[in-house]
């Protein structure tokens, strides 16, 4: 699922854009259920609290977290459980990232680099996982492919024809109006320097400016934009811009492009069958700035005890990386194998955080999921970034054809939420939706990995799904005796109940969760660790 950013609000100049993760004990103590009457945080976050928000606890810390480091206290402390195989079925994965060396899962049935398939499962030398978007990178949107196909007996061609043409223009003048700003800011930076004699001037230096000079009037005037913009200093203020821009400009010549060509595994992705064992080994990001993998598996199984980084939500999981998804949408043959892999080589859990809004072979992912429940493989999916109800807006991989019956109950769809607790806690970009959604759980400013041993949080449905998937990792690895729907139910039914109304979409609807998800819960792994030993016990 591409991660969410917001671009820079450039009021009364230009519009925002959203470009748019066994224990056999006796009974435990009694959950935490009325939280209502929980104070709501006032006060700023620590750094501290910034960077492990997603594990605090609601009562304790006032802080809408999974009361994560509460289980490891009182529940877990030193019981190690089960190794549990946790798929990150996403982009590509540092396994080398000091943090997740040494969690990542290998395949002790295959030699490394003797170029044969020595477990005989369909793929050559892969000891880490596998990558099944070979050496590819960029590709268009599903709607663009549809449209570039020439298909018009596709039944959602015009759909994607009508949508294509209203992006294409979107961000045709989004380009204009911020190559327009970039290049004026950059020039009231080089004015505001000179004028100062240091590229590091301040905000009150630059307000206090009395002038009647052109140039540096019309400088302050795009230095007060990037300050009514929270940045202290112009060169940060361009740097975001820069960003946004070429964001924008990636969306035209890639996404929006129909004459891209980037698949470059040889295979026919409309043939589920064509050139079996297509891809690479290679999990590994070719670029720093893939790090959407990396993130996710962080949030997951980042190593607790090494004195490094962050700690992952599970303590005893050995992260299993599998490449699906380019820069662009994925494609569905991409996502139905790697289910497959996934399932076949002995994951427990399948993390997938992204998504798109047209599929073309939609049923071939589902029928994956229907494999994997039948091999009792728990699925984690991130409910989508486009501040959306899925219950009317398409959104893929799904479970269902629309709010129809689950063709399996192994698959968990999750919102984001933002450490706010009270009306703003849920994110303003997730999805959610009454039937459709499962649970919300923790996604904005997620403190986690990224490749090169470095960090930086990030936010979107991406990050809360990985949390959740984290929370079931330690459930499986405690009580491997229950099952996938038991594990999807327990962090269903265990979560805390939130009455509180709460602020979302894209208009700022507000609603209680209960009327945007299916439990109206906030997942808590506290309490579903509770709720699992009283269902293991009574087995």
């Amino acid at each position: 699922m591409k991660n969410t950013f917001k671009a820079i609000a450039i009021s009364l100049v230009l519009p925002s854009v959203l470009l748019g993760c066994a224990s056999t004990g006796g009974m435990l103590s009694t959950p935490v259920e009325n939280i209502d009457s929980s104070p709501i945080k006032v006060s700023p976050l620590t750094e501290s609290e910034k960077r492990s928000w997603a594990h605090l606890d609601l009562v304790k810390d006032t802080i809408p977290g999974m009361s994560v480091d509460k289980a490891y206290t009182e529940i877990i402390k030193n019981k190690k459980g089960k190794t549990v195989i946790v798929a990150v079925i996403d982009g590509a994965t540092d396994i080398d990232h000091e943090d997740l060396d040494d969690v990542i899962w290998i395949n002790t049935d295959e030699i490394p680099n003797n170029g044969k398939d020595d477990d005989n499962n369909g793929y050559i030398d892969d000891v880490h996982g596998w990558n099944f978007v070979g050496d590819g990178y960029d590709e268009q949107m599903e709607y663009t492919r549809i449209l570039a196909s020439g298909d018009r007996s596709h039944p959602r061609f015009a759909e994607a024809e009508a949508l294509y043409n209203q992006e294409y223009q979107k961000y045709s003048q989004l380009k204009t109006d911020y190559d327009e700003v970039y290049k004026g800011t950059v020039s009231a930076d080089k004015v505001l320097t000179q004028h100062f004699g240091t590229s590091i001037y301040t905000k009150k230096e630059v307000l206090a400016l009395k002038t009647e000079n052109e140039n540096l009037i019309t400088a302050i005037q795009y230095a007060q934009l990037m300050y009514s913009n929270g940045y202290e200093y112009m060169h940060e203020g361009i740097k975001a811009i820069k960003r946004d821009l070429d964001n924008i400009n990636e969306r035209l010549n890639v996404h929006l492009n129909k004459n891209l060509n980037g698949r470059k595994t040889g295979d026919n992705p409309d043939d589920l069958n064509d050139k079996p064992g297509y891809g690479n080994n290679n999990v590994r990001p070719p670029t720093k700035d893939q790090s959407h993998g990396t993130h996710v598996s962080g949030i997951i199984a980042a190593e607790r005890y090494n004195g490094k980084g962050i700690k992952g939500v599970a303590n005893n999981v050995q992260i299993m990386p599998i490449r699906s998804t380019p820069n662009g949408d994925e494609y569905d043959k991409d996502v139905t194998l790697a289910i497959r892999y996934a399932v076949d080589n002995g994951a427990k859990v399948i993390n997938m955080s992204f998504g798109k809004s047209f599929s073309t072979h939609s049923d071939w992912v589902r029928d994956a999921i229907v494999y994997a429940a039948q091999k009792d493989v728990l699925i984690v999916h991130g409910a989508g970034n486009e501040a959306e109800n899925i219950d009317v807006y398409h959104k893929f991989p799904n479970d269902a054809i629309g709010t129809g019956p689950e063709v399996a109950d192994n698959f968990i769809t999750v919102g984001a939420l933002q450490p706010k607790y009270g009306a703003n806690m849920v994110g303003d970009y997730s999805n959610y939706g009454k039937v459709t959604v499962d649970v919300f759980a923790p996604g904005s400013d997620i403190y986690s990995s990224i490749p090169e041993n470095e960090y930086e949080s990030q936010r979107g449905t991406s990050m809360a799904a990985p949390n959740v998937s984290g929370v079931a990792a330690l459930i499986r690895s405690q009580y491997p005796n229950l099952s996938a729907p038991q594990v999807k139910q327990i962090l269903i039914d265990s979560g805390l109940s939130v009455k509180t109304k709460v602020v979302v979409g894209a208009n700022g609807t507000i609603k209680s969760l209960s009327d945007i998800s299916k439990s109206g819960k906030i997942v808590n792994a506290y309490n579903a660790l509770i709720m699992a030993s009283q269902i293991s016990n009574s087995n």
